[in-house]
């Protein structure tokens, strides 16, 4: 007894996303009797679902092949529709009012118009048949939608209905007013509601607001809406702005649609989940407009409770009936990599080519490009390791306000004293403050602008990492810093990443080559080709310029540590100027360092332990003036200690050219070192590859 007294419960129906192929609706009469009204007038306002650019399938009746001509939407226009899915037309009115009990009967043309659909093209009498006469069961149903839609017209504000042109006039007004706050605030992405939208609250919400603003400034406005502030009619009840919202994208797809027109199309198919936690599927499509203009434009997101290839096919069909497109009209398929994608066999991109194959599928070039640095980045040690750290000095630098605070003050203090140098030019949108940016795998070109950030605030780093390695309250902190800071004062550091940077270089300048939308396939290719052709020659005719660069650079950062700052670490103690931090461990720990004599201005308080005790340093004579913070960096472990002698005044910068490539790359051979020939012939490979 209780199953036949218990309600069913009423599930809610969002009409914007009813299905528009009539073969795939379920009957009127499975709905709520409460929701019925409001779907039949939706679909009698979107109209009779007609898809005239699809390609209408041949089916073999008798001997012969035969398929629906699309010239009876024109002369069956309001009522007939066509069912993509089933391949069969129906009748829209008697959908929505005919009686369920002659549709189980059969009466007046029978289930044909409304559940299975008529397929009998060689019996275009039988449309004539089903219209019927005045009081047939078709025109039956047509007059109740037309009373539907009369009953709705009621509805209307009185202004809009009087007979007095005033009152039509002073409606007109404030519905402009309205629409044109509404258009702003969805083209700048704002909320319309307020927390407090009464006549007493200082900030009553964004549309309301903007409203008033309006009114003040024109006086015609103002005037329309103070003499009717006492009506209802305001224009500013909640469900009066969502109804115009829902007319926006209304007309917006309308006028997409009629700008495809019978053209053909690609889609752009991307799933993603939002912050309700829901997969949403967005869709788009690229197409040529009239004036020969390459346009791509959104047309639709769906829900879909799945993301497997056939739940993603089954949301797009049900958009493209929604807007009476043809999957027959692709010509190009653009999604990710993803295998419910792009899978041979069972990917969305199979599915569509099943049912055209001149769809053809095309895997964004700018998300190959970067899946292929990242593969290449992961699978190399030397690269692995530079950016392994280089996220490590970015959590770290970045780990609260205080630290990041004091990286933008030290940096601050460095452009200031080399802009009083002239060694800084200033200008328009020069030495503007940064940070140090995040990398990220789906971000194209972010590891490049991590290096990029680093490489122009390497000092002031340092410099914040020595103030938590000597201030840090924590000492995993402290030695975390302290790590980190020998990290990037080795040679090793500095060299892969000046190179990452010089190849990163190239791969981002054609990422964002591919990223134009008025790029084509064949530029596209070019660019590759340059690209590829640019990264030989680095492999070829790059190390002497990138070592002089890595030489140089490290002398300079020498010299930056120097720079006075507010926020430098505690000195060390002794007269010491030098700076050993730079020094590489290239040194073998069979040297011992060169000690000066009593007038030396050199330190040994922080020299490396990489220097050991088993050899007597070499002595200098008194008076020397030799500075170790001026020491090059392509001093090698193959080499003893430099003996400098009595009152001499040696100048690190004109080493002779004996001190060659190998010197720098740890080899007794003049060839580079076959580590970071590795490094490059993967990149090569993999250009090539991609």
């Amino acid at each position: 007894m209780e199953r036949y007294l218990k309600r069913k419960e009423r599930v809610e129906v969002d009409l914007d996303d009813l299905p528009a192929d009539p073969g795939l609706r379920p009957s009127i009469w499975s709905y709520d009797m409460n929701d019925r009204d409001k779907i039949r007038r939706t679909y009698l306002l979107k109209g009779p679902h007609q898809p005239r650019s699809h390609q209408f399938p041949q089916t073999l009746i008798g001997n012969s092949a035969r398929r629906f001509n699309p010239k009876w939407f024109e002369e069956y226009a309001d009522w007939l529709e066509y069912s993509i899915q089933k391949d069969a037309i129906f009748c829209l009115y008697c959908y929505l009012f005919k009686p369920q009990e002659q549709i189980r009967k059969g009466q007046a043309g029978g289930d044909s118009f409304v559940g299975e659909g008529f397929r009998n093209w060689k019996k275009k009498e039988k449309l004539l048949i089903h219209v019927g006469e005045h009081s047939s069961e078709h025109n039956k149903a047509r007059q109740k939608c037309e009373d539907l839609l009369k009953s709705h017209e009621h509805k209307l504000p009185v202004l809009w209905l009087s007979k007095e042109e005033k009152n039509k006039k002073d409606y007109r007004i404030m519905l402009t007013a309205a629409v044109d706050c509404v258009r702003f605030l969805l083209h700048q992405g704002l909320s319309f509601r307020g927390h407090d939208e009464s006549s007493g609250s200082t900030n009553r919400g964004n549309y309301l607001e903007l409203l008033d603003f309006l009114a003040n400034h024109n006086d015609e406005i103002k005037k329309v809406l103070s003499i009717h502030s006492s009506s209802n009619l305001k224009l500013t009840s909640p469900k009066v702005q969502k109804e115009i919202c829902s007319a926006a994208p209304a007309e917006t797809l309308i006028s997409i649609m009629k700008d495809i027109g019978d053209s053909y199309y690609a889609i752009l198919v991307d799933e993603s989940r939002d912050v309700s936690t829901k997969e949403q599927l967005a869709v788009a499509v690229r197409y040529v407009d009239n004036l020969g203009q390459v346009v791509e434009r959104f047309i639709g997101i769906k829900h879909v409770a799945s993301t497997n290839a056939v739940s993603l096919k089954a949301a797009i069909e049900d958009i493209f009936a929604k807007h009476s497109l043809s999957i027959h009209r692709i010509r190009g398929q653009g999604y990710d990599g993803a295998s419910n994608m792009r899978g041979e066999f069972h990917g969305l991109k199979a599915l569509i080519l099943n049912d055209n194959p001149h769809a053809f599928y095309v895997h964004c070039f700018a998300h190959q490009l970067q899946l292929c640095l990242v593969a290449v980045a992961k699978n190399h040690w030397h690269a692995k390791h530079l950016f392994e750290i280089t996220l490590r000095i970015v959590n770290t630098v970045g780990a609260s306000c205080k630290r990041s605070d004091a990286l933008r003050a030290i940096q601050h203090d460095k452009i200031l004293f080399h802009l009083s140098k002239g060694e800084l030019s200033s200008g328009r949108g020069l030495n503007q403050e940064t940070s140090l940016q995040r990398a990220g795998d789906t971000r194209w070109g972010s590891h490049f602008h991590t290096l990029i950030s680093l490489k122009k605030m390497y000092a002031s780093v340092i410099e914040v990492l020595e103030i938590i390695k000597e201030d840090g309250v924590h000492d995993q902190h402290a030695v975390e810093a302290g790590v980190l800071i020998d990290a990037m004062e080795s040679f090793d550091f500095i060299l892969a990443m000046h190179l990452m940077i010089d190849i990163l270089g190239v791969t981002n300048e054609l990422s964002q080559a591919l990223q134009r939308k008025d790029q084509d396939i064949v530029n596209a290719m070019k660019l590759v080709q340059i690209s590829k052709q640019q990264l030989q020659m680095m492999r070829d005719n790059g190390w002497n310029s990138l070592l002089e660069e890595v030489v140089c650079n490290s002398e300079k950062e020498a010299e930056e540590q120097q720079t006075p700052s507010t926020h430098q670490p505690t000195p060390v103690e002794h007269s010491s100027q030098v700076s050993v931090a730079i020094i590489p461990d290239c040194f073998a720990s069979t040297h011992q360092p060169t000690p000066a004599g009593p007038s030396s201005q050199v330190s040994f308080a922080s020299m490396p332990e990489c220097f050991a005790s088993t050899n007597q340093p070499t002595p200098a004579g008194p008076g020397s003036q030799v500075s170790f913070a001026t020491i090059p960096v392509y001093f090698t472990s193959t080499h003893q200690q430099t003996h400098v002698e009595t009152f001499s005044h040696v100048p690190f910068s004109n080493i002779p050219e004996c001190f060659t490539d190998e010197w720098l790359l740890r080899r007794p051979t003049s060839q580079p070192n076959p580590e970071y020939l590795n490094m490059m012939n993967g990149f090569i490979d993999a250009e090539r590859l991609g």
